[in-house]
């Protein structure tokens, strides 16, 4: 495979990123992002398990010209910022080690996103750098912004929650919601490159179905953010598999504590998210095209004639749910425009 050319900076570089864990899908995303970005230079990525190939090898389309190599933290001199894109119960240890260092990480994984360590090692067992539990901020952009700033650790959120608290943050942060019931769909690469009978072709082509019916691990992350901004509702949260690649689209049927007009839920959303770079309140129900590859999330929410609101968010589940998140809360903590390298 031909070299491609030099990665396009603008001008001197503001940090000299690495990514961990760039054979997965959300690390190979974030790797093209950072390539492609005027102002973050892409120094190093790495795998566990496919190192010694080139990155452009395993993800053609991204075009990252780069050789993947084991992450050897001994090594890790003049590194500015890492994007930690492990498993969960995986990514604690080395995101623990690279801050020993003072290198400004973005987690993608669960490890640091909640709050209460009983509750994580109910969903996700050990975890594996207890000291440093708690210390990350919670990397939803659009809540977290002035935090973000000045954070050296910043634990992304998960997809899910990132499609189903920007759905219902207004209400939540108005104290309106008493009981939600949360109908998730996303396509097959939210279960990761390594995702099992579910990236089966024979599984998923046309199918479609529920599962963790009886309790997701990203319900507790829904309610604690629910929770953070005003609303500590129970949470109804079942996800569905579609036989998409990438995507998500979050259905939401809140019970509010006083009843709200269909034109004053849509003027609330309307004024929380006025000014949001990568977040639209559209005028009908969204749909997955739409932010296809984007950082973006479409917001529709309306009243059905009972009362009950009914709010819908549409995402790229590896762009927003994920990397391109990342990237977008990496620009802030290093004091760049958060729209910065993305669309």
């Amino acid at each position: 495979m031909p070299d491609l050319n030099p990665q396009p900076l603008d001008g001197d570089p503001a940090a000299r990123v690495l990514v961990a864990g760039a054979s997965g899908f959300t690390g190979a995303l974030a790797a093209q992002i950072v390539w492609r970005h005027p102002k973050l230079e892409l120094v190093a990525v790495t795998s566990r398990g496919d190192a010694g190939k080139r990155l452009d090898s395993l993800y053609p389309r991204y075009r990252v010209p780069l050789q993947l190599t084991e992450l050897d933290l001994d090594r890790v001199d003049g590194i500015d910022a890492a994007i930690v894109a492990y498993p969960h119960g995986a990514s604690a240890p080395a995101v623990a080690a690279l801050r020993a260092q003072d290198v400004v990480v973005v987690d993608l994984s669960a490890d640091f996103r909640l709050r209460d360590l009983p509750t994580y090692e109910r969903w996700y067992g050990e975890h594996g750098a207890v000291d440093l539990f708690g210390s990350g901020v919670y990397g939803l952009t659009e809540m977290y912004r002035d935090e973000l700033r000045s954070a050296k650790l910043v634990a992304t959120p998960g997809c899910y929650p990132t499609a189903s608290v920007l759905a219902l943050a207004p209400l939540a942060e108005s104290g309106l919601l008493t009981d939600v019931v949360i109908d998730a769909k996303q396509g097959v690469s939210g279960a990761g490159r390594g995702g099992g009978d579910a990236m089966h072709y024979v599984s998923m082509d046309e199918n479609a179905f529920a599962y963790k019916t009886e309790g997701h691990r990203h319900r507790p992350e829904i309610e604690q953010e629910l929770a953070a901004l005003g609303s500590p509702a129970p949470v109804t949260f079942v996800p569905h598999l579609l036989p998409l690649d990438q995507g998500e689209l979050t259905s939401c049927y809140a019970q509010t504590a006083e009843p709200i007009s269909k034109q004053q839920v849509q003027a609330l959303y309307r004024e929380r998210y006025a000014g949001e770079p990568f977040v639209r309140v559209v005028d009908a129900a969204p749909g997955l095209r739409d932010v296809r590859d984007t950082n973006e999330c479409h917001v529709y929410v309306t009243v059905e004639e009972r009362g009950r609101v009914l709010a819908f968010s549409a995402l790229d589940n590896l762009w927003k749910g994920a990397s391109g998140q990342g990237v977008q809360n990496l620009n802030l903590m290093l004091g760049l425009d958060e729209t910065l390298g993305l669309r």
